[in-house]
């Protein structure tokens, strides 16, 4: 494993755990702690975009342009993870099964799908 990979999975890991953790703080009201979840959640996205920045740098790699194809990946992976999120809450908080594991599962096939339209099918 290159020092860079190992580097980005240490730091891109403690930034999914604080960010975790501020969410469950912030939207569980039994754990009164909204005020500090906020402050873990950010955090932890801005040692997720250190973690990106770390190692564009290590690997020599230039930063993502701007560009309309880059911004629509972004969107849709975005949609994509709050579809398969809704299919989560109507399972686990709104106890519609059924419903719920459909439009999870449309959820997955839209992630899955993000992978064939950024590197294409070859």
């Amino acid at each position: 494993m290159k020092k860079s990979s190992f580097v980005a999975l240490i730091m891109g890991t403690v930034s999914g755990v604080l960010f975790a953790i501020g969410m469950c703080m912030a939207l569980l009201p039994e754990w009164n702690a909204f005020t500090e979840g906020v402050v873990f959640g950010c955090v932890g996205l801005i040692i997720g975009v250190v973690t990106f920045l770390v190692w564009c740098k290590m690997e020599n790699k230039s930063l993502p342009k701007f560009n309309l194809k880059n911004i629509f990946y972004t969107v849709y992976g975005i949609i994509s993870a709050l579809v398969l999120g809704v299919g989560m809450c109507m399972c686990l908080v709104w106890q519609q099964i059924v419903w719920g594991t459909l439009i999870g599962l449309l959820g997955i096939i839209m992630l899955i799908a993000l992978i064939p339209i950024i590197k294409g099918i070859k």
